[in-house]
């Protein structure tokens, strides 16, 4: 079977390499990738699979950091533009951009879940001719949109792989579930997938990332883990402006109560049972040098090894912020705008996933741990899928890079699509056996 997985990733890798181009060049951000899932869509459907889309697969009330209806509206109407089709948008509307594909092959066996990311960064893509893919003519057309994290690379991957499993399909057994999850920048799309259940019978769960510290080609890490637990904070202070020289006491100073809190928050103790993170990012405020400042907002994170430590940053964090509006005697309003969870992938389930990759023969250097040292909302998934009593592995596979992730030259070497493809397809079938 692993033979014919190989063959039939190298018989796709054009179209898949041409996917990637096609979904890099139409670059769509967290909630608006009315396109992008639009065609993953199409694609499952394509392929066999039963397709569950919008309020199928997202829980509204977990949403977080949305873009307002008028944002979310134009970039529906940009996408239909582009070629999305407007039946599948519909059950996307309100920016619930999920997707998921689910093939039985009516046999028993076990419940196999594929998470795979699909938005793009809030990025100005390089615009030279040193940069391949504007060189090459597939750089995003979508000003302030870019495919800086290789997420375009993730998808035409997942839709491949639904491809391979379903030519497969007489051969395997129990369920595949391949989940093209949105607004993974900034941790906000897993939870509201994973809140409404789409996991809980899954007894295997695996996702995957290109690049990241593996920076060569040949390169793979079966068991990635370590990725810290986060929680993404907006914090509106409201005052009172008057007059800085005539009548400055009768001011409420939120921005002076917003630096307050900066100061305090950044002095919270690091935690003593494991790494432990606090960053305030942007401090924006006031209207003239010559009025109190009434309005200010604070744009943090807080990140811990565990979603324990986690949470004990959260919690100080929030105090710090409603103790400095007090102090100062203003209004605050506090909105999460993203979260993840802690997670490590499952030594037995990353060992048998070696095995597989070794056997493939596509790779020729094996990582037995990375560590991300940062956030990857995946965990949400991996942690359900585990507390069930399943198991759950996350792999990284190397690829040479042009520029760092998230910056405005990202490129990778499209010779990994082939193997990750090899990867994924291959460690789900196996996986996909008859029970006794």
């Amino acid at each position: 079977m692993l033979a014919r997985i190989k063959e039939l990733a190298l018989r796709y890798e054009e179209d898949t390499i041409n996917m990637r181009r096609d979904i890099h060049k139409y670059a769509e951000t967290a909630w608006t990738e009315y396109r992008t899932a639009s065609m993953a869509a199409k694609g499952l459907a394509e392929s066999g699979y039963q397709v569950f889309a919008g309020c199928e697969v997202i829980d509204e009330e977990a949403m977080m950091g949305v873009p307002d209806a008028p944002e979310l509206k134009s970039h529906e109407e940009r996408a239909v533009a582009q070629g999305a089709d407007p039946l599948w948008l519909e059950k996307m509307t309100g920016g619930k951009t999920g997707v998921m594909g689910v093939m039985d092959f009516g046999k028993p066996g076990p419940t196999v879940a594929l998470r795979f990311d699909m938005d793009a960064n809030d990025l100005a893509e390089a615009e030279d001719e040193n940069h391949r893919p504007y060189n090459a003519g597939f750089a995003s057309v979508n000003k302030g949109a870019m495919h800086g994290c290789g997420h375009d690379g993730h998808i035409a991957i997942g839709l491949t792989v639904a491809k391979i499993l379903a030519l497969l399909k007489e051969d395997l057994a129990g369920k595949v579930k391949l989940i093209f999850q949105p607004a993974e920048e900034g941790v906000r799309g897993a939870k509201a997938m994973m809140v409404k259940g789409i996991v809980d019978d899954v007894d295997y769960m695996l996702g995957l990332h290109l690049g990241t510290s593996l920076r060569r080609l040949g390169q793979i890490s079966c068991d990635a883990g370590g990725f810290l637990a986060t929680t993404k904070l907006d914090a509106n202070f409201t005052g009172k402006p008057s007059h800085a020289g005539l009548a400055p006491e009768i001011g409420k100073n939120a921005l002076l109560a917003a630096a307050t809190a900066l100061l305090n928050l950044h002095a919270i103790a690091r935690h003593g049972q494991g790494a432990s993170r606090i960053n305030v990012g942007i401090m924006q405020g006031g209207t003239g040098r010559n009025v109190i400042p009434a309005n200010a907002v604070l744009k943090l994170e807080t990140r811990g090894a565990s979603s324990k430590i986690n949470d004990d940053m959260h919690q100080k964090a929030v105090r710090i912020i409603k103790g400095a509006a007090l102090m100062h005697d203003v209004q605050i309003s506090l909105k999460q705008m993203g979260s993840a969870a802690s997670a490590d992938s499952d030594s037995a389930l990353g060992e048998q996933a070696r095995g597989i990759a070794e056997e493939l023969g596509l790779f020729d250097e094996f990582v037995s741990r990375e560590d991300l040292g940062g956030s990857e909302d995946m965990a949400y998934f991996m942690s359900r899928v585990q507390e069930n009593g399943g198991q759950a592995a996350y792999a990284i596979i190397g690829t040479e890079l042009a520029a760092g992730h998230h910056e405005s030259r990202f490129d990778f070497d499209e010779a990994v699509l082939c193997r990750a493809v090899a990867y994924a397809a291959g460690v789900t079938a196996k996986l996909l056996t008859e029970k006794d």
